[in-house]
């Protein structure tokens, strides 16, 4: 029986408020299930959980009680009511009469109409599967001592303003947000933000099928106190940790977007940057579709061609250096002179050009980490001619080995080209060995040269380069942790 099926949420002192006959498939032995408790509450409730006079569920399927938000009266009986709704229809084959859509549609028409007399209507789209989070009431706790949450006024009804004191690092808002099949029909999502003045960037976090090992990052730019919408390809998301499931989201052997679990918001420690910043969020909901660059934009000539004939030319130059430590110019190893300053200074020798260097390299990170953090600095620089990839080190420590770092590296080169509209061309620095590990991450640097060829990308082999330099000894290669680079008197 139907009632039986929802035995475990009615002993365990819940009702659904949701309802209808697309929440209680049958299966091929007619069993019946109840599959979505999205909306479901205690019936003795908890003070914040859904605001008080909301009306939540499908109003065809509502209680009358339920339909005039008192929720403070409701008890199982709501679902009993709806419960009958939807038998009817699961046992009547096709759906209503025509007669049957316009008297339904008649009599519910007049209620909001009624509610809205008595004062006593409430903003509330939870009936609407388009919807991820109205952001009507604060969903998302704070991170402690790190940040505040506040109802304000949105794009929509209210909306939630975020706030994270100076210096809030790894410091999210979060929530047990969950996904379900309409989010596998969606291209992706979109959402209303708007900022307190100064420009910035946010960031937000999906958990995947409450596994905290996949996140899913992405960083979104804060632009003034207009409202702005976001939106984003379930493809955009980039998913930072190592591991058989980082797989990207959606799409043909990726991961299914239905599996979302938590949707949080805030900077992990990779950001290397933690001022102040507030901003304010609203509608977030699916998009059937996104419009997304998907053109290769590889070279028609050699990887580096562009940026070549811009140098022999004489006409100025901009590099983009993405990296972790190697390339980092606060590491105390590159402080005084790193390579990108060598290869700046030779560029500048043999072709006599300007070159204008941009480092956002951030010690301590990985490759996919970065590519979180694009845009950040293409809104600095958004047609670079060249950009460096040079990772490798943090990535092996954190467990990802060669055909896990190739897709990495082709997904970089993918990401580089759509973000600058294909006029940046890509050049791949090998994963470098070290002198405590001379070989043993050989497959990162053979995961390079594999990524290079796959994408018509330029390639530096500097692991061929170290091994032949110090065939014979290679501790003169290193600063004293054995790691990061020495610079070679000229």
């Amino acid at each position: 029986m139907p009632g039986k099926g929802k035995g475990s949420g009615k002993e365990s002192g819940q009702i659904t408020r949701h309802i209808n006959h697309y929440r209680f498939p049958i299966d091929a032995d007619d069993r019946p299930h109840v599959t979505d408790f999205g909306l479901a509450r205690r019936i003795a409730p908890r003070p914040g959980l859904t605001r008080s006079g909301a009306i939540v569920g499908t109003p065809s399927y509502m209680a009358p009680e339920q339909a005039a938000g008192r929720g403070g009266e409701l008890t199982e009986v709501v679902d009993v009511y709806s419960l009958g709704t939807g038998i009817r229809r699961n046992g009547v084959p096709g759906l209503p009469s025509e007669a049957e859509r316009k008297g339904d549609m008649m009599s519910w028409r007049l209620i909001p109409l009624l509610l809205l007399a008595s004062g006593s209507i409430a903003l509330a789209r939870a009936d609407d599967p388009g919807v991820i989070a109205t952001m009507d009431a604060i969903r998302f706790g704070p991170p402690k001592g790190k940040g505040e949450a506040e109802l304000v006024e949105g794009k929509l009804g209210k909306a939630v303003r975020f706030r994270w004191d100076p210096g809030a690092r790894s410091a999210f808002f979060t929530s047990n947000l969950q996904g379900n099949p309409d989010w596998d029909r969606a291209a992706g999502f979109s959402f209303w933000v708007k900022g307190d003045g100064p420009t910035g960037f946010g960031g937000l976090q999906f958990i995947y099928d409450d596994d905290y090992a996949v996140r899913y990052d992405l960083a979104f730019p804060v632009q003034g106190t207009e409202w702005t919408k976001v939106t984003v390809a379930w493809g955009d998301l980039i998913p930072v940790h190592p591991g058989p499931r980082a797989l990207p989201l959606g799409g043909p052997g990726g991961n299914p977007p239905a599996k979302l679990s938590g949707l949080w918001f805030g900077k992990w420690w990779y950001w290397g940057d933690y001022p102040a910043l507030a901003f304010a969020v609203d509608d977030i909901r699916l998009e059937p579709r996104v419009d997304r660059d998907k053109a290769e934009h590889k070279p028609d000539g050699p990887p580096l061609g562009q940026v070549l004939a811009k140098h022999r030319a004489g006409q100025p130059v901009t590099v983009v250096t993405m990296g972790d430590s190697l390339t980092d110019k606060r590491h105390w190893s590159n402080r005084e002179v790193g390579w990108v300053d060598l290869l700046r200074d030779r560029l500048k020798a043999i072709g006599g050009s300007e070159v204008t260097v941009v480092n956002p390299a951030i010690g301590g990170t990985q490759l996919r980490q970065n590519l979180v953090l694009i845009p950040r600095w293409l809104d600095q620089t958004p047609e670079p001619d060249l950009v460096t990839v040079f990772f490798g080190g943090n990535d092996w420590d954190a467990g990802i080995r060669g055909e896990e770092f190739r897709r990495a590296c082709d997904d970089a080169v993918d990401r580089i080209r759509r973000a600058t509209g294909g006029k940046a061309d890509v050049l791949i620095l090998t994963a470098n060995p070290s002198a405590v590990r001379w070989s043993e991450t050989g497959e990162l640097a053979e995961a390079c040269r594999a990524a290079a060829g796959d994408r018509s990308a330029g390639l530096a082999d500097t692991e061929a380069a170290f091994h032949a330099a110090g065939k014979l000894d290679r501790a003169p290669l290193f600063v004293d942790d054995r790691v990061h680079l020495i610079r070679f008197p000229e």
